[in-house]
């Protein structure tokens, strides 16, 4: 009778005082996820205000949270939203999860942590949350393709979430971490996930669809979640974590076609389950431990709100969106959420991560979540003076990337013979990036038996067999980093002579803008193998070793990528000399369908410059009277002002204090995309909104 006393009072604890603070929270407009965490606190143990739920009780519910939770996840995943996300949001989430987890590997290190708990820290601070953007999406009504290309890089974050879940159960299960070890873990974790897929793709669905079929929602409902526990025990019959079984019964639940109908029925008992895990979470923070660990969530929280944006801006800017959108997606994933408590619970669990580390995810959390709606609010003006800051030949280069990569999804959309090189190009980096991964891996693990069969079978002392094994090490992983570096050269010229093709014969002037396709190229290929490649690796090496190789190399390709674009802007320079003579010397009373071919010319005398398109400035336009600095043309819309034609005074090229007048003619470039939103924004007096003068 006590237990079920104790039960009660537990319940009924969590769910009354949440309650109350998730509705305080929302009527002071801040995330509910910290209302949840605020409850745990008040109920906790740690300050004593309500000390009256059982934490073994919390603990046990919140783990029904977790399953539900990566069981919902698991719906509404699926291969056709996958498919639907495209490259560009593989990506980004790639470069950005990759990239967190080594920075935050690096951090743990740099802190004490060893190095399982350096990689937990980095993976719970590498993944999103989708809870609290959703949220401050709907309160601040945030919709079209900023909302679309979020929730595309989501999606990946959560897939990757799951495989870094299996990872970690992997080396987890590891114990004394030997390759052999380690390769035995892999192959279990294979034959468990092989196993569980084919013999649950093989009776879910068809269980699924045969209770749909009779119609009883408590039914569907009762045979979901039924699902959903049996895979979970598996998995944790197996020794894995009950989460991935979760997601894997929700993925086979979705495959019966019915997951729109399984998610409205588990919607309402996945919310309750949640809000007693994220109030669990708040019962395990301890004012007195985030005190004495102030610095490290200080640099934590330093790492996602600087890391995370400037990752995925990088990775937006990199697949061809413009200024604007970039800093905006990436200002708008700078916080983490549920999966990083649900890595950090996993670390404890496997006792490879130490109990007081738990409250630094829930501190980053709470103070990310927090600055998460100001983040998204300032992008805007960050993307302004991101934009308005960069050198002239960088802006010029911001302004035609988007163009370039837009003329590259048109060549790849056409059949074409270099399809089948460029995917064995793909494949041989990748290749050799796994190969150089498997190598730095197995020569930490293996270095003391291999240093002591050095100093058996050689007269070398222990310190020179310790070099001799860092050497050998080299020697193996050198040939596959200068493989990776060729193949990335070689690739993206391939790319780059896809989009701006070469002249069989004649003046090649596509040369300049070619080059610093190439170059970006280069660098945005070599940072989507090389940060993937140091996140896995990091662990097993020296804190910063990794990134100053990849620093030299960025380095080298820095210093060709300036050379590039002072080069392009020359191009450019020349290309908006060559507008201004052409527009000026058309015959009176030609009509713009005359000025739309001259133009057309142009682009084929001097590609690279994307789509061009002149837009009249008339009596009623926003712009009138405001300088290309206020207007932030570039950084809103991707498109740039090549030529003002203005009679005996027309401007090339102009800077951002040049003012427009009215019955200037503006000579835009860009993507078509770009250009049109510039065009828009231009003639359209409701497009244009009040801009203080600077």
């Amino acid at each position: 009778m006590h237990e079920h006393g104790t039960f009660l009072t537990s319940l009924a604890a969590v769910l009354c005082v949440a309650a109350l603070t998730t509705t305080l929270f929302q009527r002071l407009k801040l995330p509910i996820v910290l209302g949840y965490l605020m409850a745990g606190v008040i109920i906790g143990p740690s300050l004593g205000l309500l000390n009256v739920a059982d934490a073994d009780t919390v603990t046990v519910l919140s783990e029904l949270g977790v399953i539900l939770l990566m069981f919902f996840l698991g719906l509404e995943f699926s291969l056709g939203k996958l498919l639907k996300v495209g490259v560009r949001g593989v990506i980004i989430a790639t470069l950005e999860v990759g990239f967190l987890l080594w920075i935050g590997t690096m951090v743990g290190q740099a802190f004490g942590f060893g190095a399982a708990e350096s990689f937990f820290i980095g993976g719970i601070v590498a993944i999103g949350s989708t809870t609290i953007i959703a949220k401050v999406f709907e309160e601040q009504r945030i919709f079209g393709e900023l909302r679309n290309l979020v929730f595309a890089v989501l999606i990946v974050e959560d897939l990757l979430a799951v495989l870094l879940l299996a990872l970690y159960t992997t080396l987890g299960r590891g114990g004394d971490m030997s390759a052999m070890g380690l390769a035995q873990e892999g192959l279990k974790l294979v034959a468990f996930l092989a196993g569980l897929i084919i013999i649950g793709i093989v009776l879910v669905p068809r269980l699924i669809n045969s209770v749909m079929r009779i119609n009883r929602p408590e039914t569907t409902l009762v045979a979901s979640i039924g699902v959903c526990f049996a895979a979970a025990l598996a998995a944790q019959y197996f020794g894995y974590s009950v989460a991935l079984g979760a997601f894997l019964a929700g993925s086979l639940v979705a495959e019966s076609g019915e997951e729109k109908r399984v998610e409205a029925l588990v919607r309402p008992v996945r919310d309750m389950f949640a809000a007693v895990f994220f109030v669990a979470v708040g019962m395990s923070i301890d004012p007195r431990v985030i005190a004495e660990q102030w610095q490290t969530v200080l640099a934590l929280t330093v790492v996602v709100m600087l890391g995370k944006p400037l990752a995925v801006a990088l990775g937006a800017f990199a697949t061809g969106c413009n200024v604007r959108t970039s800093v905006r997606t990436g200002m708008t994933l700078s916080q983490i959420g549920e999966f990083s408590f649900i890595i950090a619970g996993l670390g404890v669990a496997l006792g490879s991560l130490d109990p007081r580390a738990y409250p630094l995810a829930v501190s980053v959390s709470a103070i990310t979540a927090l600055t998460t709606p100001w983040m998204i609010r300032a992008a805007g003006p960050v993307s302004a003076w991101v934009d308005a800051k960069l050198p002239r030949s960088l802006q010029t280069f911001a302004a035609l990337w988007g163009s370039w990569i837009e003329e590259l999804g048109k060549a790849r959309s056409k059949p074409n013979s270099r399809g089948a090189r460029m995917r064995r190009l793909w494949l041989l980096m990748f290749v050799d990036a796994a190969l150089l991964c498997v190598v730095v891996v197995v020569a930490n693990l293996s270095e003391g038996r291999l240093v002591s069969w050095l100093e058996q079978r050689t007269p070398l002392a222990a310190e020179a067999a310790i070099w001799g094994v860092a050497l050998g090490t080299l020697a193996v992983a050198a040939p596959l980093i200068l493989g990776i570096f060729r193949l990335a050269v070689a690739l993206s010229r391939e790319l780059a002579v896809m989009a701006l093709p070469k002249l069989d014969q004649g003046v090649d002037f596509a040369d300049a803008p070619r080059r610093a396709l190439l170059t970006g190229l280069q660098i945005a290929i070599l940072l989507l193998i090389g940060i993937p490649c140091l996140a896995i690796t990091q662990p097993f090496l020296p804190a910063f070793r990794g990134a100053w190789v990849l620093g030299l190399i960025l380095l080298m390709m820095g210093v060709a990528f300036w050379r590039s674009a002072a080069n392009l802007q020359g191009h450019v320079v020349a290309g908006s000399q060559a507008i201004l003579e052409t527009l000026t010397r058309r015959a009176p009373g030609a009509g713009a369908g005359s000025e739309a071919h001259a133009l057309e010319q142009i682009n084929e005398l001097l590609p690279g410059l994307g789509e061009l398109h002149q837009v009249p400035v008339e009596a009623d336009s926003p712009v009138v009277g405001r300088t290309l600095a206020e207007l932030s043309l570039r950084s809103r819309t991707g498109a740039t002002v090549l030529v003002i034609l203005r009679g005996d005074e027309s401007v090339l090229t102009p800077d951002g204090h040049q003012m427009i007048q009215l019955r200037d003619t503006l000579v835009l470039a860009g993507s078509h995309k770009a250009v049109q939103a510039a065009s828009v924004l231009i003639e359209s007096p409701a497009e244009m909104p009040a801009v203080k003068p600077a």
